[in-house]
């Protein structure tokens, strides 16, 4: 109960202070169990219930090409990993697409990054679908699907909502989070960003993760 009072409390202050200061300064890192020798504690503006440890973690999906793939196969340099379908009307499109410009943003800066697409819509999206879907994004996005099973277990992992809505078979939609994931193949989960950033934006709250590497 009282780590709970005391998230809640660094929430608060957060939203009081200013992101900036309250995380530039430590105290959220030390107040959500991050430590004070965390070397992102300058970049970090997102604050995670239990620190950074829990959200992440193994992944089993498949790739465009049919083949059972590992976050370990996967992760293989940093990334930005965002969870949605390609049957999506509006959201998914426009965040993918703004993800994929952050990458050549930071390609231009000198740092790989590579975009990642999970699919939350095992039932449509079929590997060849989310290939297909990548290649139309960015030549350098990996995309994943999997059984419904393998679907759920990665989000669940990453803390990603997702929700099918009453529809047909075909057409139907489905309700899910839209935040960006940088993981690294060293430290796994390392920040989420929100659909509100500008590509730049985005590429530069990237970067300051980057080089504190």
């Amino acid at each position: 109960m009282t780590r709970i009072i005391a998230i809640v409390a660094a929430c608060f202050v957060v939203l009081l202070l200013g992101g900036t200061y309250a995380v530039s300064s430590g105290w959220v890192s030390d107040v959500l169990g991050l430590g004070p020798d965390d070397p992102y504690a300058p970049c970090r503006r997102a604050a995670v219930a239990g620190g950074a440890g829990a959200i992440g973690g193994p992944f089993e999906l498949v790739n465009p090409e049919g083949e059972t793939v590992t976050d370990e196969d996967v992760i293989t340099e940093p990334s930005l990993v965002y969870f949605g379908y390609t049957f999506c009307p509006d959201v998914c499109p426009m965040d993918v697409a703004r993800n994929a410009q952050a990458v050549d943003v930071l390609s231009e800066q000198g740092h790989e990054v590579q975009p990642v697409f999970i699919s939350v819509d095992p039932e449509r999206d079929t590997p060849e679908v989310v290939g297909d879907f990548a290649a139309n994004i960015h030549e350098d996005m990996v995309a994943l699907t999997g059984s419904e099973e393998q679907v759920n277990a990665a989000s669940q992992a990453y803390r990603a909502y997702h929700s099918k809505q009453p529809g047909d078979d075909e057409y139907y939609l489905v309700d899910h989070s839209t935040f960006t994931y940088l993981v690294t193949p060293e430290d796994g989960f390392v920040e989420y960003f929100r659909r509100d950033l500008s590509p730049e934006e985005l590429a530069e709250r990237t970067s300051c993760f980057l080089e504190a590497s």
